[in-house]
């Protein structure tokens, strides 16, 4: 039987331990102080900076008939105000595809980046040694793996980002920006933070290198990143008539679009508005087989595939439309870029 409460009733009066607040628990914990941390510059590295696309370089064909319409909506959307948000998977970084992402953001075109933790700390690591990546072949065989010391400074600044009350991403970018980094021109955090272009960070607790690190704080993280969370739901509350750009990620970027999608309808609904008539649209890896505007049955394992069944299909179901674009970041960003261009 699961306890009854009213809506007043709070969490720890229905399940506060008999024996106070600071009861002990009964469980081990792995001791970090045991850890032996490496500096970055033992570290081989996968990317240099010299694979960071130049906004002239040429880069891997690709081309789309419906692109030029995405990237007409998205003139509209910045011509009237509305959102043009950018989530994205850390492997549009390792692509190289920074400098036409911080272009993007320049000419207006991009009023929200959101990206998982991965994102930030391979951006924050092109911004302060010119190079990220490491094998995780390689280095999790000897127990290296993510326990590089300057990595694990960005933990300074998450806790920073929670003392001060900002986000995890705003504090990110502003340390960048500000700070004595030799290469922040590739930085997307740092461009997004002179634009006043919120840049969040959705991140999960054990998912990112940096939380193997003694001085990895889970409350600080988890505050800041939900900061993170609710300063991207609010700009969602601006995406009736915008557009809504998924580039790579599979897991966070659908989730996380999909909870304050329904925060947002639900404030909405009560305000007798709406927020369907919008444009989504996927960039991806993955061949999507069929129809991409419904569903694939449970059976198939491609119904799994988030971006899919949420972002193509079900939040834009009662009004919206979507597009799905299967190709390689370090073509595709690129690609979207130049038609932006054209449709300006």
């Amino acid at each position: 039987m699961f306890p009854t409460f009213s809506a007043a009733t709070s969490f720890s009066k229905l399940y506060s331990p008999s024996d106070g607040a600071n009861m002990a628990s009964k469980y081990e914990l792995f001791d970090r102080s045991r850890l032996l941390i490496k500096p970055l510059g033992k570290r081989t590295h996968d990317m240099q900076l010299d694979y960071v696309l130049s906004l002239d370089d040429p880069a891997p064909d690709f081309s789309h008939a419906q692109l030029p319409e995405v990237a007409r909506r998205m003139a509209a959307a910045r011509r009237n105000g509305a959102a043009r948000i950018l989530m994205m998977g850390a492997h549009v970084i390792k692509m190289g595809t920074s400098r036409h992402i911080i272009d993007l953001i320049d000419r207006g075109f991009i009023s929200h980046v959101a990206m998982n933790g991965a994102g930030a700390i391979h951006d924050y690591e092109l911004a302060r040694i010119g190079a990220t990546t490491e094998s995780v072949a390689r280095y999790i065989q000897t127990g290296e793996f993510g326990l590089w010391k300057e990595a694990g400074d960005l933990n300074d600044v998450i806790k920073e980002a929670a003392d001060l009350s900002l986000g995890l991403g705003e504090n990110l970018g502003r340390h960048i920006d500000t700070g004595d980094f030799p290469h922040k021109d590739v930085s997307i955090f740092a461009a997004a933070y002179r634009r006043s272009v919120p840049v969040t960070v959705h991140v999960g607790v054990g998912y990112d290198i940096i939380h193997e690190h003694p001085n990895s704080d889970g409350a600080a993280l988890g505050a800041a990143s939900y900061r993170d969370f609710l300063i991207y739901t609010r700009a969602v509350e601006k995406l009736e008539g915008g557009v809504m750009l998924d580039f790579g990620t599979a897991i966070m970027g659908p989730e996380v679009y999909l909870k304050a999608l329904s925060m947002v309808r639900n404030v909405a609904r009560q305000q007798g508005r709406s927020v369907k008539q919008f444009t989504t649209a996927v960039f991806d890896l993955v061949p999507i087989q069929g129809d991409i505007h419904h569903e694939l049955p449970k059976t198939d394992p491609g119904y799994y595939f988030r971006p899919h069944k949420t972002i193509l299909v079900r939040t834009v179901a009662d009004g919206g439309e979507s597009f799905y674009f299967c190709g390689d970041h370090r073509a595709t960003v690129p690609a979207l870029r130049r038609a932006l261009l054209e449709a300006e």
